[in-house]
Order: structure tokens, then C-alpha cells, then sequence
């Protein structure tokens, strides 16, 4: 294995273990063993161990999830009035979206992040074409507008194809 892949081991075994302690709460030593062991685990068999691993800027990223969940609730208010609103304004289409990000990491954490937001649903992913459900207009608007595809390209240091 090269050095390559210990790097990304080490911050997703991190991220990971930091998870599983503030869902657990609880600072046994039991608790806190299997907890580092279950995140080795996992972010040993998802780490990719080829010679080209993509990399990731962790700071970047760290910045990526704030503005991710301020997307989310903003979506979420938009949702909510959606469905307040007494004519139940709803235009739900299929977006065919392609997408520039070309690792395999980055195409996902797209269709994640996609899926997490409120109003829309990542359906399928082909390679760079990415399937979307939008409730109405407004909540495909970050994929229309590229926004997604730019910060994600940023934590992956994917500069090219997103200008």
C-alpha cells in the first residue's frame, strides 16, 4: 500500500470516530474502543488503495458541510411553505444533470449532498449524468446555478471545467 492511502485513512478514521463519540455521549472505555474500531474499519474498507487516490482538502471540506446544512435549512423553509401554502404549489419534474467533477468521490458527495437537501432527490447517477427529482423550480436552483458542482470541485481541488 502506498503512502498515499494512510493520509486519507487517518482523516476519515477521525471524522468518524469524532461522529460516533457525539452520537454516543459516552466516554467509557468500552464505548470508546469499539467506537475506534468500527471507524477503522469502516474507513478502512472505504478508502480507495489505488495510486490514485483523489485528494482532499480537509479544511475545504470542513467548510463544504456548514454550507451544506445552511443550504439544507434554507431548502427546508422553502419546503415547508411548499406545503403550508393552501394551493400546494408543487411542480415536480426530473432534471438530467452532468455534471465536470470527475472523481468517483466527488460525483458522489454530489449526489449526496443533492439528496440531503430538502425538495430534491438524487434517482439515478451514469457516470457524470446525474438524475434529479425537484419538487418545484426553486429547489433545483443550486444544481442549475453549478453551486453544488463549485464547492465540491473545491474540496477536491477540481478546479478545471468549473469556471
Amino acid at each position: 500500500m502506498k503512502h498515499s492511502f494512510y493520509h486519507p485513512l487517518m482523516i476519515k478514521t477521525l471524522g468518524l470516530f469524532l461522529t460516533w463519540l457525539l452520537l454516543t455521549s459516552s466516554f467509557e472505555w468500552p464505548h470508546v474502543a469499539v467506537g475506534l474500531v468500527a471507524a477503522l474499519g469502516v474507513a478502512w474498507l472505504n478508502t480507495d488503495r489505488s495510486a490514485s487516490c483523489t485528494s482532499i482538502h480537509p479544511l475545504r471540506l470542513a467548510w463544504y458541510f456548514p454550507w451544506l446544512i445552511g443550504r439544507m435549512l434554507k431548502s427546508g423553509l422553502h419546503l415547508s411553505a411548499l406545503i403550508l401554502h393552501p394551493a400546494l404549489p408543487i411542480d415536480p419534474r426530473m432534471i438530467r444533470h452532468r455534471t465536470n467533477l470527475r472523481g468517483d468521490s466527488g460525483i458522489v458527495l454530489l449526489g449526496n449532498s443533492i439528496t440531503l437537501t430538502p425538495g430534491t432527490l438524487t434517482v439515478e447517477v451514469d457516470g457524470q449524468n446525474l438524475l434529479v427529482h425537484a419538487i418545484d423550480d426553486k429547489s433545483a436552483e443550486d444544481l442549475r446555478g453549478l453551486h453544488f458542482d463549485r464547492k465540491i470541485a473545491r474540496v477536491f481541488g477540481d478546479r478545471e471545467g468549473m469556471q
